[in-house]
């Protein structure tokens, strides 16, 4: 899509989570909040055809430590942010915001 998320301080809370919590719980909290980022996104994607719905993919990448969720259309864009023509349907975000609480508190479990 073109949007890019970054987080600041990765570094510190990279080692405070492999300090308290092993590598695989830190890969199953990755893996369970980009599944249901991906449900999220598919369920407030607009269906005309269908197309971007099926588009909308989860990738695990960095050995199980970062996951992907993004549609694969050319249009995938004009339909989140809009035309000058056609009004914004947002979809991406509003998925990422209502999954990300759950994902820094399952984190932060990890942590204590």
């Amino acid at each position: 899509m073109g949007g890019t998320v970054v987080f600041k301080g990765q570094a510190e809370l990279s080692a405070a989570l492999m300090r308290k919590a092993g590598l695989d719980a830190v890969k199953t909290v990755v893996r369970a909040n980009g599944t249901r980022l991906q449900q999220w996104t598919k369920l407030r994607a607009p269906i005309d055809t269908g197309t971007l719905f099926r588009s909308i993919d989860l990738q695990i990448k960095d050995g199980g430590l970062s996951a992907v969720v993004q549609p694969h259309t050319e249009y995938a864009a004009y339909v989140e942010f809009g035309t000058r023509k056609m009004a914004a349907q947002p979809y991406v975000k509003p998925a990422f915001n209502t999954v990300k609480a759950q994902f820094i508190a399952d984190l932060q479990k990890l942590t204590r």
